[in-house]
């Protein structure tokens, strides 16, 4: 297990400095989101050159960290015909991009029936599935000219809501350009958390093979909802998870999710001991 940290939940600064804590924090991959780091420069599609991924190749080698996830969470569902067309856009230029960067992968997750990229019903219907599998096609075509994995994160609001779906989309695009990114956490609704070791078995069952990084947070109930927090300071029990990273995914990226400034080493630590006492 490589574990590493959301750059952007480091505390704001510019990139080359986020990157420097992240190191002495004793992580080993970031997640990248170009919008939500990079302050200092552009990161427009038109901004995405050869020479700027060189730029980011050398930062991050420099602080020994892999880019795990470059990513581009933008609705694929979108029922706007123009903004879909731009949204398809910044997909394709960051798979691009990836392809010059070595990123593991290329993230997202699968949007929602609507503009404004919220649940509704409408979103888990099968009529929502054929509409995601349709545009996320050339998505995908594109990814494999480029070399580059191109892996959905299944949420439990958006439209891969549960891991039959996501196995469904996995079975009908069949390419393996297409992977998965397992966060256990967003599976989960205040409607089904108490099944939450079932669900993640079932995930583990029906996408094990597929999953090509994994994220890691945890949660707790306020006022009727799941909130996300940083791992080891909520409900969740990791046994399963950590059992799967170690058994079957040697090296593979986990990325930390909803930590603070405060908190990040201390959640590293508390997973990396987790890892370490898993006996298989």
């Amino acid at each position: 297990m490589q574990l590493g940290i959301r750059l952007h939940d480091i505390k704001k600064a510019p990139l080359e400095e986020r990157l420097a804590i992240a190191k002495e924090q004793g992580f080993l991959c970031g997640h990248l989101a170009l919008s939500k780091v990079i302050t200092e420069y552009p990161v427009d599609d038109g901004a995405l050159t050869p020479g700027y991924a060189m730029y980011l190749k050398k930062i991050f080698a420099k602080n020994d960290l892999d880019i795990a996830v470059l990513g581009c969470y933008l609705n694929l569902a979108n029922p706007d015909e123009g903004q879909l067309a731009k949204i398809t856009h910044r997909y394709l230029a960051h798979i691009r991009f990836a392809s010059l960067l070595g990123v593991g992968v290329v993230g997202t997750e699968t949007g929602a029936v609507n503009e404004a990229y919220k649940f509704e019903e409408k979103n888990h219907s099968d009529e929502a599935l054929d509409i995601f599998i349709q545009n996320v096609k050339p998505v995908i075509s594109y990814a494999e000219k480029m070399g580059v994995i191109f892996a959905i994160e299944p949420v439990w609001k958006h439209i891969v809501c549960n891991p039959k779906r996501a196995r469904k989309v996995l079975d009908e695009i069949a390419s393996p350009n297409l992977q998965i990114i397992f966060d256990p956490v967003n599976l989960l609704d205040i409607s089904n958390y108490q099944n939450r070791d079932v669900i993640i078995e079932e995930a583990i069952e029906l996408l094990g093979d597929d999953i090509a990084m994994v994220h890691m947070k945890d949660f707790v109930v306020q006022d009727g909802k799941l909130v996300s927090v940083a791992a080891g300071t909520g409900e969740m029990n990791y046994e399963k998870i950590i059992r799967f990273i170690k058994e079957r995914k040697p090296y593979i990226h986990v990325t930390l999710e909803n930590t603070t400034p405060e908190n990040a080493v201390q959640s590293k630590e508390y997973i990396q001991g987790l890892y370490d006492s898993c006996r298989i």
